[in-house]
């Protein structure tokens, strides 16, 4: 027996009446809530819209928890359906008992990211960056679950740090008691590989992803040598777990794309596209001002021209009414040009009888 060593809670599972409340799912919303409040605030310090993460964060959960899911039952289908199962097959479905692979969490939870960029019209790499160092601090909290659940232990240990595992969990040797905590371990890993992240990315300048490429090969580095201290159930590949071979697939191909991106120095759009309700051309919004402009200058020109003419005709129709009235006729105020030529002509008229008598005499 070690002289010290690590207890195990003694429930994870709590009754609120008839609704259980169970502390891995606590803490892997205590984790989401963690992870989304700091990568808010690095958004808006990279110069984001406000909110961005938040929204964010409503694609990648559901999609992260599916494909953790679906990761953890693919490549331990031996423990729902095979001939020695410790679970039955609808357990693989229950997902407040433990088994989220973070390989499938972070690849679909990615899938639902991308789509929530590309509504907001905003880069996927500078998310990532952004996001790194909050994923890693989610993980470590995430895996305080584990330890509620007695799950992801290493191998026998006598070291004062030793945990107590309850000897009818799977994955127990028979007269062990203490395990090497292999959820402690990379709990401590990703604080580090976080604070890593944040020294990297101000040191460097680190962009276009580069962040997100260090935060996976960081991770899977420490992922090897935690899964070589397990001794549960799983599929072995030339003596390799499976989770250590896609450390080292993930690994590589981390390291490559942080090399390849090296020397990208384009923009990365970090604000949010306007979606107005009623769009505008942009392009002609100078021209439309201009064409109400002038199209009220037109209109009150010719409202200006209507009342000169307007005047004009006026004084003009006074003159002749006048002149006509001299005669002795009345005025047809709508005819009073043809009104004045009828009075000239009766005018002349009677001057000319008027000569004629004369002569006669």
């Amino acid at each position: 027996m070690p002289l010290a060593s690590i207890p195990s809670p003694s429930q994870g599972v709590w009754y609120l009446g008839v609704i259980p409340i169970r502390a891995y799912a606590l803490c892997i919303v205590l984790g989401v809530i963690v992870a989304v409040a700091i990568g808010e605030r690095r958004w808006r310090a990279r110069g984001g819209t406000p909110g961005t993460i938040v929204d964010l964060a409503v694609w990648a959960v559901p999609f992260g928890l599916v494909g953790g899911r679906l990761y953890h039952v693919i490549t331990d289908w031996q423990l729902y359906f095979g001939p020695d199962a410790v679970h039955t097959p609808i357990e693989a479905l229950y997902v407040w008992n433990g088994g989220l692979g973070i390989w499938g969490a972070v690849a679909l939870g990615a899938l639902g990211v991308w789509f929530g960029c590309r509504s907001r019209g905003i880069s996927i790499s500078a998310v990532a960056d952004v996001a790194a160092p909050a994923i890693a601090v989610g993980q470590a909290i995430g895996r305080l679950g584990n330890y509620f659940n007695q799950e992801l232990f290493g191998s026998p240990t006598n070291l004062p740090w030793g945990l107590e595992i309850d000897p009818d969990k799977p994955g127990t040797l028979p007269g062990i008691s203490t395990y090497h905590p292999a959820f402690l371990y990379e709990l401590l890993w990703d604080l580090g590989l976080a604070l890593v992240l944040v020294w990297a990315g101000r040191k460097f300048a680190l962009r276009h992803g580069r962040v997100f490429m260090l935060y996976v090969a960081g991770y899977t580095l420490g992922r090897f040598w935690i899964e070589g201290l397990r001794i549960d159930s799983a599929h072995h590949i030339l003596g390799l777990r499976l989770n250590q071979w896609t450390s080292i697939v993930l690994f590589v191909a981390a390291l490559v794309w942080f090399w390849y991106s090296r020397n990208k120095t384009g923009e990365e759009r970090v604000v949010t596209e306007p979606q107005a309700d009623h769009p505008a051309d942009p392009a002609h919004e100078a021209d439309q001002a201009d064409d109400h402009e002038t199209g009220s200058r037109t209109e009150a020109d010719g409202d200006a021209a209507d009342r000169t003419d307007e005047a004009e005709e006026q004084d003009g129709g006074t003159a002749l009414v006048s002149a006509f009235a001299q005669t002795g006729g009345e005025a047809d105020p709508a005819h009073a040009a043809d009104q004045a030529d009828e009075a000239e002509r009766a005018a002349g008229r009677s001057e000319r009888g008027a000569t004629g008598e004369g002569g006669t005499a």
